[in-house]
């Protein structure tokens, strides 16, 4: 029997697919809300950003999970899907909401972390458990649930965004 992170780490692997399902589930939901709110709305950048996020999302549910470079196409959509969101940000976004700072940091953090486990695997493809696929396990449902809820909310839950402006206007 293993740690309790490493016990944690195979629940994970078991209900992953189930759990992408889930959070893609979540961002489509968060379009269909958005999409429905916007009706009587003048700034749908929310829309927006829940479709990118949505279409994001929908389309790494293709991805063959058993091919050895998914987390490398993985780390590709999350770098192709902060493209997007920069790009609708200086072109289309004219008021920036508090989910823009949030989806662009949570798929940042997905990113390093589908890089860091494709550069594990490529190294040594046949390795113990080690204290990184926790990491991944733990940290990956929590950034993906995080930026769903404050993608419908727009409130700065962990208070990222305040805690940025205070420590930039000090400065």
């Amino acid at each position: 029997m293993g740690s309790f992170l490493e016990d944690f780490f195979w629940l994970m692997v078991s209900i992953g697919q189930p759990f992408g399902i889930f959070t893609t589930w979540l961002f489509i939901f968060t379009f269909l809300y958005h999409l429905s709110a916007a009706i009587n709305k003048t700034d749908n950048s929310q829309t927006y950003l829940s479709f990118i996020m949505m279409v994001s999302y929908t389309l790494c549910l293709y991805i063959d999970m058993y091919t050895p470079l998914k987390h490398l196409q993985l780390y590709i959509f999350d770098a192709v899907t902060i493209a997007a969101i920069i790009i609708w940000r200086y072109s289309l976004g004219k008021v920036i909401p508090v989910s823009f700072y949030y989806l662009v940091g949570g798929l940042s953090i997905n990113a390093t972390l589908f890089l860091a486990i494709h550069i594990d695997t490529m190294l040594d493809p046949y390795s113990e458990y080690w204290w990184l696929w926790g990491v991944y396990g733990l940290v990956m449902p929590l950034v993906d649930i995080t930026m769903a809820v404050v993608l419908v909310t727009n409130k700065d839950l962990l208070k990222l965004v305040w805690l940025t402006k205070k420590l930039t206007t000090r400065a």
